[in-house]
């Protein structure tokens, strides 16, 4: 176990981080969260978390957020339109920086959270290498490094399936025809608050996942089933994104990116959706928790109305 002061989260108000920021504290750990905006961060992680108000892309920032820290959980993403802008400064630059401070603050304890399975080749022949390079040398450059490091290859959250639902109708770019992993939000927060306290995983890349990998049309045809109302599965062409992309990327370069995930998406490969179970069987047997599966989370949002 980590014997320290405090564990700091870096992108602890993010859709994962503010749940391995919710369940440390459920732990009883000291955490800090460092935020550019501290009353709305309270707002995100509540009144029992250490708010460290800076701008993590600054160095200042970061040396002094460490100070009294013995454990570091990396969960930065510039994944939205406000700030994809600033990618580069805040995935890597920044990961970068916490790096080298934390060397100098002789902190050894790192977690890193990236995708699922990073494969350049993929990413090359979709003509999209750009969508995993950051975290691509990252994750070489922490496995190269002196700390006590545990990379976590995070599956997109259940979220995914239920943002492109609408009034009956599921509308898919390029379909989804491709089965890949999804995850709780819960189970990201919980495992990963687990692992940082442990000791006994360095030098591991894990997956995390839930049960099963599922196609866009198999959760429309799940959805259908549990709420006995029928999800009818629709494909938009993917091209039409590409070209809407294109269009916006002097107003934004979100949709780009979005084009680009989607991409990933529809050509996920079937080895890694085929071996989601066994790596599913892995973190039931590394880990104490109950999984949240995606027919209790439909289930749920039946329940609330919110489906």
């Amino acid at each position: 176990m980590i014997d320290s002061n405090q564990i700091i989260v870096y992108g602890g108000t993010g859709f994962y981080g503010q749940k391995v920021v919710e369940k440390l504290v459920k732990k009883r750990q000291s955490v800090k969260v460092v935020t550019r905006n501290a009353e709305n961060a309270k707002n995100i992680v509540g009144d029992n978390v250490l708010l460290f108000q800076g701008d993590v892309t600054e160095k200042g920032t970061i040396e002094k957020s460490l100070e009294n820290v013995g454990a570091i959980v990396i969960c930065l993403s510039a994944m939205s339109n406000k700030l994809i802008r600033r990618m580069k400064e805040i995935e890597r630059d920044a990961v970068l920086e916490i790096m080298e401070q934390a060397k100098k603050a002789n902190i050894s304890r790192l977690v890193y959270m990236s995708g699922y399975e990073m494969r350049k080749q993929l990413l090359d022949d979709l003509k999209i290498p750009e969508f995993g390079e950051i975290k691509i040398e990252i994750e070489e450059k922490i496995r190269q490094s002196d700390f006590n490091w545990t990379i976590l290859g995070d599956a997109p959250a259940f979220e995914m399936f239920f943002a492109f639902t609408n009034k009956g109708r599921m509308a898919v770019p390029g379909g989804g025809l491709n089965a890949f992993p999804t995850i709780s939000p819960e189970d990201v927060g919980e495992i990963t608050a687990q692992i940082v306290l442990r000791e006994d995983l360095s030098g591991k890349r894990i997956k995390l996942t839930g049960p099963k990998a599922y196609s866009f049309p198999e959760v429309a045809k799940l959805m259908t089933v549990i709420g006995g109302k029928r999800i009818k599965h629709m494909t938009i062409p993917l091209f039409l994104i590409n070209i809407v992309s294109f269009l916006l990327l002097p107003f934004t370069p979100f949709v780009r990116y979005l084009y680009k995930s989607l991409k990933m998406l529809n050509n996920f490969p079937a080895d890694l959706a085929e071996n989601v179970p066994e790596d599913h069987k892995l973190l039931r047997r590394l880990f104490d928790y109950e999984p949240v599966t995606l027919e209790m989370e439909i289930n749920r949002r039946i329940n609330n109305n919110s489906l």
